[in-house]
């Protein structure tokens, strides 16, 4: 285990993370982006800075991340990236911008990504959450003095998800831990997700 605070929309914080993991290990094999936050409301309320700082987190951090770590994946080999991105890249709904515009340029990333490094033996896929049980929203349950399990029984009714509850934790990580491994190893330029059926696109 090796955990480093970085501030991912900072290019130097970035590479110091780069190069410190690195040293811990003496070559990288993959690179997870799962920087993000909820970050959504009316169109006609949104300012610049609020797209530009969204970008920043979920489009551009991930660009760069991955400008610093192909070239290790590429001098052990091969390897893989992985996009944590939401089921809103594929189907946003009314006050979801900018977090649905911002994952979708994720999952285009994640794509056209896929096309260039295949050569190299990089693989690179997304994955696309749903509801996921969470520190997060652990918290707001505390505040509106609910249980968690009754804040996720009550999301999950008033979503529609179609296994009838929110997803765990270990789902989301199991889903991960497959598309990094080599059991995986012709999967490329895929979008996965992990929604409990909730999404209504493939």
């Amino acid at each position: 285990m090796f955990a480093l605070p970085t501030d991912v929309t900072s290019p130097a914080e970035l590479e110091r993370f780069v190069e410190a993991a690195h040293a811990r290990w003496g070559r990288v094999d993959a690179l997870v982006n799962n920087a993000g936050s909820a970050a959504a409301g009316p169109f006609s309320t949104l300012s610049d800075a609020q797209w530009e700082e969204d970008l920043q987190l979920k489009l551009f951090a991930a660009v760069r991340a991955a400008r610093l770590i192909v070239p290790h994946l590429r001098a052990v080999g091969g390897g893989a990236i992985l996009n944590v991105l939401s089921i809103r890249a594929k189907a946003p709904g009314a006050q979801s911008m900018p977090s649905s515009v911002t994952r979708a340029a994720g999952m285009a990333l994640m794509k056209a990504l896929s096309k260039e490094l295949g050569p190299d033996r990089i693989r690179v896929n997304a994955l696309l959450v749903g509801m996921i049980e969470s520190g997060q929203w652990a918290r707001r349950a505390e505040a509106s003095g609910k249980s968690p399990a009754e804040l996720y029984a009550q999301m999950s009714r008033d979503a529609g998800v179609p296994l009838g509850r929110i997803g765990r934790a270990e789902e989301f990580a199991d889903a991960a831990a497959f598309l990094l491994s080599s059991r995986a190893s012709y999967i490329s330029g895929t979008a996965l997700n992990v929604d409990g059926g909730l999404s209504p696109v493939v």
